[in-house]
């Protein structure tokens, strides 16, 4: 059975949310750079050495949160960045579990929505391994936590507007501009509600 997701599935997802499909398919295109999956099979996403620390210490890991300062700065730190490769995210994932598994997990972006997975709660899985599962499991469980994000952070109306400044400060916060990502987000609209 295929992971990855049909233009059926993303027209379900944007009738749930009562948005046009090219809405969707513009943030998916924006969002993912074309899969959910590595050639490996494993979810893309992203290790943020910043929420590492910063889930550490949601998550009353004082002693780890001191051992990682000191012995992997690169993996657990006050700053964003350094992130590498596309290819080496699942390896600093496993150096980072090796200190707080349920931390490292919930310091990635992950899948074609690239949600955190410190969000799993909010987002209502049930635990942060259903919601592991989900991002394993193929790109329509992964546009489902993505829309569960749009829904909850009230970024549906923004959508039905196409507002793509709002609705990129609330998906991607503050710096959205840095990278254009409203600008991105309006011409992949665009494209998409011209060609169908």
């Amino acid at each position: 059975m295929s992971k990855k997701l049909t233009i059926e599935q993303i027209q379900q997802q944007a009738e749930k949310l009562g948005i046009e499909t090219a809405a969707l398919q513009a943030i998916h295109e924006v969002e993912c750079r074309g899969s959910g999956f590595n050639p490996d099979n494993t979810p893309v996403i992203l290790f943020e050495r910043h929420v590492m620390r910063q889930r550490l210490i949601a998550n009353k890991r004082d002693f780890d949160l001191r051992i990682m300062l000191i012995e992997r700065p690169d993996l657990c730190n006050k700053s964003s960045g350094a992130y590498g490769l596309y290819s080496a995210q699942h390896g600093r994932l496993a150096a980072a579990a090796e200190y707080h598994r349920e931390s490292a997990l919930e310091s990635c972006s992950w899948g074609i929505g690239q949600v955190m997975g410190y969000h799993w709660q909010f987002l209502g899985y049930t635990s942060l391994q259903a919601f592991i599962n989900a991002m394993y499991k193929d790109e329509a469980s992964q546009l489902d936590a993505m829309c569960r994000y749009i829904t909850v952070n009230n970024l549906v109306n923004a959508l039905k507007s196409k507002d793509w400044k709002a609705f990129a400060l609330g998906y991607n916060g503050k710096s959205y501009a840095k990278n254009n990502y409203d600008i991105k987000l309006a011409n992949a609209y665009k494209k998409f509600a011209e060609g169908s």
